[in-house]
């Protein structure tokens, strides 16, 4: 936190205007708006009503306005990035649609294009792809972009851990058809919660203002023709989210010295760094995570709750490390568990680019481990961190 989003909050508190309009977020919307590059950003509670609404209205255009009750992807497919969060395929689901999901590839972690043409093979009635920008890397956009134009397919871009990375020079939340980004506590730029959809359309714009708005009429009563919700952001929260958003590229450089002492710092380990497309694209750094090299890995079994290793000199996992940190009160995690891997999803469509190729999402989740990665965290904090690893291949 910084001191502007008090300043912003106190007014928002001392004007009156606490609910979900105010100059707060008039102000956020446009600048989002304008760092991003993209001509119309609509505030919402969070990403994941952002995505929701994207996904619901990318639906519509495809398929035409659903029966209420019905959603706008019922008893279709969707191509979903696999190796993500839960909440960037929910919507999916929410919208009465099938997840069907495509494998990862090794160079920035996001969906391989390869994959998703297989996909487009197996299943050529597919009209709209979901993909994400792991760890605020972007994905191989102009693969997966060529490939939708070829199907007709539609692009709902999760940009949610990606503001501020770029890819041949433009920012992440431009590539989509309808792209979104999250404020949510844990991201470059937070207001404790908040979302934004992003679009290139005004009445795309306008749609998802109604919407999140109970879909009320422009009747001098209270008149719904559409399915709403009470999905808008708070002047509040957008207060905090104006407060913080002139520390961007602060915060982004922040992350960036964070990933590059963990890189230097492990370098004579066997392990890699979550790798990015340098030659065209800039990451926002967000989370710096790492990948054991397959020789270094000890014995490791997870189950859906628990897990087992065996230590071995010279070699490490991915739970030893966690549980190591964890000792010294610091929070890792283990990368993204993809999609189809979860119980809920396990029984979805799932594509790799070889029938006989290796499944990469589950291997990078093996033996890839999310490191500590607080902007605030000092160079003294992160050398003990580097330490610790250290001690764990010894």
């Amino acid at each position: 936190m910084h001191k502007e989003e008090r300043e912003w909050v106190d007014e928002a508190i001392r004007t009156n205007w606490v609910s979900t309009v105010g100059a707060n977020i008039n102000e956020v919307e446009k600048q989002v708006a304008e760092y991003v590059g993209c001509n119309y950003s609509v505030g919402l509670s969070c990403g994941t009503t952002a995505l929701h609404l994207a996904v619901r209205l990318a639906g519509e255009k495809i398929y035409g306005v659903p029966k209420v009750g019905h959603g706008s992807l019922e008893g279709r497919r969707v191509f979903a990035a696999d190796m993500t969060f839960f909440a960037t395929v929910n919507p999916i689901t929410y919208e009465g649609g099938e997840p069907v999901f495509i494998d990862t590839e090794r160079e920035t972690w996001n969906m391989d294009p390869a994959a998703l043409e297989k996909a487009f093979e197996l299943y050529p009635d597919v009209k709209l792809i979901v993909i994400a920008h792991l760890y605020g890397t972007p994905s191989k956009i102009d693969e997966i972009r060529s490939i939708a134009d070829a199907h007709g397919a539609l692009i709902v871009e999760d940009a949610a851990e990606s503001l501020g990375a770029s890819y041949k020079g433009k920012q992440t939340g431009t590539f989509g058809d309808f792209s979104i980004i999250s404020f949510n506590g844990n991201k470059i730029i937070t207001g404790s919660a908040g979302g934004m959809f992003l679009c290139s359309d005004k009445s795309d714009a306008d749609k998802i203002r109604k919407w999140s708005t109970q879909s009320r009429e422009a009747a001098p009563w209270y008149q719904h023709e559409e399915l709403g919700y009470n999905y808008r952001m708070s002047n509040i929260i957008a207060g905090v989210i104006r407060g913080q958003l002139p520390h961007l590229e602060e915060h982004i450089a922040q992350k960036k010295a964070v990933f590059e002492r963990y890189r230097d710092g492990l370098a004579d380990l066997p392990i890699k760094m979550n790798p990015f497309d340098a030659e065209n694209s800039v990451p926002n750094y967000w989370l710096s995570c790492m990948i054991i090299d397959e020789d270094a890995m000890t014995p490791q079994v997870r189950g859906d709750m628990d897990f087992m290793y065996r230590s071995e000199h010279g070699k490490s996992c991915p739970q030893e490390i966690l549980e190591a940190l964890s000792a010294f009160n610091a929070e890792g995690r283990p990368v993204w568990k993809p999609m189809h891997m979860q119980p809920i999803y396990e029984n979805h469509g799932f594509v790799k680019a070889s029938d006989d190729g290796i499944d990469v999402g589950a291997d990078i989740f093996r033996r890839g481990v999310c490191l500590p990665s607080d902007n605030k965290m000092t160079a003294e904090e992160q050398n003990v961190l580097i330490e610790i690893i250290h001690r764990c291949f010894k």
